[in-house]
């Protein structure tokens, strides 16, 4: 009976994220990015090893939202002259380079075993904050 009220509240809770719309460029704030990192993180680490599917489900629902965060960034930079565009250029690729990182920890989760499943599900959502700050620096520099 414990185990079914704790799985229905990790559902509503993963649902809860889930459901969040993906906020627009000139929406996000720092509070924004470090509450959802937050948020991802809590819902990750309610997942079992038993429950990997579920885990690695998440984690690219999480990627996925963020590759429409990143269009949008591209537009936005798309928009810039000079000296900010050489600069949203560059953020870009660092961006995409931490995407990069976070998809291969989200490919290393999926192939976890249970010894090595809280160390590799803490290096995905470490990734995915990583990613998230990334972000959020170049939002903040698309606004100036």
């Amino acid at each position: 009976m414990h185990q079914r009220v704790s799985l229905g509240i990790l559902a509503l809770s993963v649902g809860v994220v889930l459901l969040q719309p993906v906020p627009t460029v000139g929406q996000t704030t720092t509070q924004d990015v470090t509450k959802k990192a937050g948020e991802a993180w809590e819902a990750m680490k309610d997942y079992t090893v038993d429950r990997k599917n579920d885990a690695v489900a998440y984690g690219k629902k999480l990627m996925s939202d963020f590759d429409g965060k990143y269009k949008e960034l591209e537009k936005k930079a798309a928009g810039t002259t000079g000296e900010a565009k050489a600069k949203s250029e560059q953020q870009l690729k660092a961006l995409k380079d931490k995407r990069a990182q976070a998809a291969k920890k989200l490919d290393e989760l999926g192939k976890a075993s249970g010894q090595t499943w809280d160390k590799v599900r803490r290096d995905f959502t470490d990734a995915y904050r990583e990613l998230q700050e990334q972000y959020d620096k170049m939002v903040a520099a698309l606004r100036k």
